[in-house]
């Protein structure tokens, strides 16, 4: 009898040591991120007023300039989970960065027909800071591994600057108008801007559970915001006519982060 007892609790023990608690996703958590940004835009210009426009051929239209941005980003992260069931999660989660993510383009030519000056067209973006407010929904392949997709809306402060150089002086005017580019050297056009823009985020990733409340994470998101201008207005005196400009309108910020995090879970 003394061995069939024994028999019995040998087999049940190992049984018994793969029952490791779950871990339970449902709670507040917060935590903090860092990672890299990385993104490509375009500027193309409009003349504002005709003595802008005759500054060129083709129908008035300085050449488009593209450019890369890149840099560090971090900050915090807020959110919520409830878990359903044993395999799934759905969540609310905001987040904030800082972010050093910022690039810059030239395009160069000639002016003409009434002048034949060159010309360098320098333009700079850079991301300040950007949020957002996401749903999430997730997977559970095992107790302590999340996979999830998540989605919702952006914001971030964008700002963009621009020039147009030339190192020959110039100047005309006739009319309301007048180009002057005789006073101001290099930068004959110069302008810059900065604004809150709106847009919407999208992205996922891999979350892991370890000790008691602390979460490990891995993440992409796809932030897109609504794109900006500058106008670039003539920087010499004018004589009392109006300084002739330009508007510098540049495309939406596509932004793609990758960012490592770590949060602690309340329960």
């Amino acid at each position: 009898m003394r061995y069939v007892a024994a028999a019995a609790a040998l087999s049940a023990a190992p049984a018994y040591a793969e029952e490791a608690p779950a871990h339970n996703w449902t709670g507040v958590y917060i935590g903090a991120n860092i990672g890299g940004g990385w993104a490509s835009n375009g500027v193309r210009y409009a003349p504002n007023d005709p003595q802008a426009s005759n500054l060129f051929f083709s129908g008035g239209k300085p050449p488009p300039a593209s450019f890369d941005l890149s840099g560090v980003l971090g900050g915090v992260q807020l959110g919520y989970n409830h878990q359903l069931g044993r395999a799934w999660l759905i969540g609310l989660e905001a987040d904030f960065d800082g972010s050093g993510v910022s690039g810059s383009g030239s395009t160069s030519g000639v002016f003409a027909p009434y002048y034949t000056a060159p010309f360098n067209a320098p333009v700079q973006q850079r991301i300040d800071w950007f949020g957002t407010v996401r749903a999430r929904l997730g997977f559970l392949p095992t107790s302590n591994l999340l996979a999830y997709g998540t989605a919702g809306f952006a914001y971030g402060r964008v700002g963009q600057s621009g020039s147009w150089d030339t190192n020959t002086p110039f100047s005309f005017g006739g009319g309301a108008y007048t180009v002057n580019c005789a006073g101001a050297t290099p930068s004959c056009f110069a302008g810059s801007s900065s604004s809150v823009a709106t847009g919407w985020t999208a992205g996922g990733g891999l979350e892991y559970a370890f000790l008691q409340n602390w979460r490990l994470r891995a993440e992409y998101l796809h932030v897109s915001l609504a794109g900006g201008s500058a106008t670039e207005v003539v920087r010499a005196d004018t004589f009392g006519a109006l300084p002739s400009s330009f508007n510098a309108a540049f495309g939406r910020v596509s932004l793609n982060t990758a960012r490592i995090g770590l949060s602690y879970q309340f329960r």
